[in-house]
């Protein structure tokens, strides 16, 4: 550290509304970023083959996966866990209802 500079005077000046000043935020906050894609994965399980058995993988062929009926399914946003959730059906289409958000590490 230079000579005759104290520690205080290398920090960045306060704001006038205080250290602590809460900012209320809202979604029109995010409008910059609605329209930036993002991709949604939901893994319903996993398993492994050879691929000898994936090339003779035909319509109507049952994989056994390593989940239980009922277990949770993991969401993905860019590659990125983010969430647990349940399959659901919403009018004759598959849906994912989010159970539980996974804060970053």
């Amino acid at each position: 550290m230079q000579e005759g500079i104290s520690f205080e005077e290398m920090l960045p000046p306060e704001r006038a509304d205080g250290p602590q000043a809460h900012v209320e935020r809202s979604a029109a906050d995010l409008e910059a970023v609605f329209d930036v894609p993002v991709r949604i994965s939901v893994v319903l399980g996993r398993t492994k083959m050879p691929v000898s058995d994936l090339l003779r993988l035909d319509t109507g062929t049952v994989i056994e996966l390593d989940r239980q009926v009922g277990e949770a399914v993991e969401i993905f946003v860019n590659d990125r866990l983010v969430a647990r959730g349940e399959i659901v059906l919403v009018e004759n289409k598959l849906g994912v209802t989010m159970t539980e958000i996974i804060k970053p590490q």
